[in-house]
């Protein structure tokens, strides 16, 4: 479809069942006005040609916080918010992505094969991470245009560079691959991107829960081939939503802390000879504790706790939403914040007392919601930044005044746990 016909099928309403699928009922209109102003731009910029229509979501982790990096378990659920692409073929192998308030990226498919040192941590090094991922799988690649915009806010633990991987290959896997490729593996290729061609170490979790798409269960005791269920389950049919609270907290100077978490966990597994704690039981960690104290110091044994505890809690969650147990679901959600307050200790940074806006935020949640069916925890990597609540629909109004008259306006994001992963809208 070219852009001018695109423009007047959005307008009309063609797109109005799978917008609402994907954001609901209540963000119909806003998200037609953002498409509309995607395709515009990407017309000002491209011109009129024929284009595709493209969304990756963001990623919220429900349970299993710091479990991923030991060969632990995890529970993420994609969300509402996302990064969405206007995107046309082309026939030169070369990749131009012009992302909403960043210089366009420009990769040559053809060329760009190996990773590049300069290049690390830079979104060209990803773009040809993921097309040499295509090739290495055996499957087809080439070159497109795109622009994209993303509502996926930065520092948020909500994976906005997952879903920009994950929409390099999508746009790749319907140009190319007629769709034929499974998230899952364009997840896998995304994490390889990373690793290889963006030079960062990171886990699965993230991309797999863009790609993939509702709630996700995934173990990684085997990392290479993780066990990954979907799990059929609608938190807004229920009657809940999922609110992530943004503290604003300073992330300066917290990569000692963040690393400092699997450090610790996997001193506890050095201990014993073991590489990571998921080759380990909680009763050998405790047997030992007068000489890991030693070894290893209080903290690092009780994270190691938290990691098992933890582990336990994600396939106790897992079963509750297989069975449709929302009370359930919740009691362990408070659980497992509670273990990251008191064993993990990721909600404040010992380097600045003065500010525990997680502390806080978790503070007045437990006021506004006590009493209710409802959970609250810390989310993603914790010292700074948000928390997330399991909010009931009729209270969710006073949820938001609270949060944002302590944070500021805007703080409190109410969003969705959306059904789809990667996907061409159209």
């Amino acid at each position: 479809m070219r852009t001018n016909e695109l423009l007047d099928c959005i307008e009309n309403g063609g797109l109005d069942l799978v917008l609402t699928r994907i954001y609901g009922k209540e963000n119909l209109d806003s998200q037609k006005e953002r498409y509309i102003e995607a395709v515009k731009d990407f017309e000002a910029i491209y011109g009129k040609r024929e284009v595709s229509l493209f969304s990756v979501p963001g990623r919220s982790e429900l349970s299993g916080n710091h479990t991923d990096h030991n060969h632990g378990k995890v529970l993420a659920g994609s969300i509402n918010l996302d990064i969405i692409a206007v995107s046309a073929k082309t026939d030169d192998g070369i990749i131009r992505i012009k992302s909403k308030g960043f210089d366009e990226d420009v990769v040559d498919t053809n060329t760009y094969t190996k990773p590049k040192e300069s290049d690390f941590f830079k979104s060209n090094a990803l773009i040809a991470g993921m097309a040499k991922a295509f090739k290495n799988d055996g499957y087809a690649s080439g070159g497109y245009v795109a622009y994209t915009t993303s509502n996926v806010f930065k520092g948020s633990g909500l994976s906005s560079s997952a879903a920009f991987e994950v929409m390099v290959g999508n746009i790749l896997n319907y140009f190319y691959n007629d769709g034929k490729v499974e998230n899952v593996e364009i997840a896998k290729m995304a994490q390889y991107s990373e690793n290889e061609f963006f030079g960062k170490p990171c886990g699965l979790m993230d991309q797999m829960a863009c790609a993939v798409g509702g709630f996700v269960y995934i173990d990684f005791e085997d990392t290479k081939n993780p066990v990954i269920e979907k799990i059929p389950f609608d938190l807004s049919g229920q009657g809940y939503a999922l609110c992530i609270v943004n503290t604003g907290g300073n992330h300066a100077d917290l990569n000692e802390d963040y690393a400092s978490v699997p450090s610790e966990m996997k001193s506890v597994a050095k201990f014993f000879g073991k590489e990571y704690l998921r080759q380990l039981t909680k009763e050998e960690v405790l047997a030992s504790v007068e000489l890991l104290r030693t070894a290893c110091g209080d903290r690092a044994i009780l994270r190691a706790i938290h990691f098992f505890n933890e582990n336990e809690r994600v396939t106790s969650q897992a079963d509750s939403l297989r069975q449709g147990d929302i009370r359930g679901f919740f009691k362990l959600v408070k659980k497992s914040g509670r273990s990251s307050f008191m064993y993990l200790q990721n909600v404040f940074t010992t380097k600045n007392v003065r500010e525990q806006g997680l502390s806080l935020a978790l503070a007045i949640t437990d006021s506004v919601l006590s009493g209710t069916d409802s959970a609250f925890r810390v989310h993603g990597g914790g010292f700074a930044g948000t928390i997330q609540a399991f909010v009931p629909f009729n209270l969710v109004e006073q949820y938001r005044e609270a949060i944002d008259s302590a944070f500021g306006i805007g703080a409190c994001h109410v969003l969705r746990i959306r059904p789809d992963g990667a996907i061409k809208v159209i």
